[in-house]
C-alpha cells in the first residue's frame, strides 16, 4: 500500500534536543523515551520512523501529530509500529492495515525503514 524511507542526522537532533528540552517531550511518548533510554540515536531512529510513517500514508508533516505515531520495542528488541488516533485513522483512510518498519543507527546517522500492507485483493483471472 505504501513505502517510506527517512534518515535523521543524529548530531543535528541532538543539539536540538539541548536548545529545546521540550522537544523529546512533544515528538515521544513516554514508553518511547524509556525504550530509547534518552539517547540521541535511538530517539532519532524513533523519529526517522515517524517521518517514514507519514510518507508511507502518503501524508506530510502535521498530518498527525508526532505523539500519535509510536514506536514500540518487542520484549525481543523488535520494533513496531502503534498508531493512535488520529494517525489510525490516516492509515485507515489510505487502507494501511499493517505498518511494518525497521530501524538502524550510527553515531552520526539513524534511519528508518516502512512498508505499509492492507487486506490482500484477489488477483482471478
Amino acid at each position: 500500500m505504501g513505502v517510506g524511507v527517512d534518515i535523521v542526522d543524529v548530531e543535528r537532533f541532538a543539539v536540538a534536543m539541548t536548545r529545546h528540552p521540550r522537544i523529546v517531550e512533544r515528538l515521544f511518548t513516554d514508553q518511547e523515551r524509556l525504550d530509547a533510554r534518552s539517547r540521541p540515536e535511538r530517539l532519532a531512529a524513533r523519529f526517522a520512523a515517524k517521518e517514514a510513517v507519514l510518507k508511507t500514508l502518503q501524508c506530510g508533516v502535521g498530518a498527525a501529530p508526532w505523539r500519535s505515531i509510536e514506536v514500540r520495542k518487542a520484549p525481543n528488541g523488535a520494533p513496531s509500529i502503534l498508531l493512535h488516533e488520529p494517525a489510525a485513522q490516516l492509515a485507515r483512510r489510505h487502507g494501511v492495515t499493517s505498518l511494518h518498519v525497521s530501524l538502524s543507527h550510527t553515531e552520526l546517522s539513524a534511519v528508518a525503514f516502512v512498508v505499509g500492507s492492507g487486506p490482500e485483493v484477489s488477483r482471478a483471472g
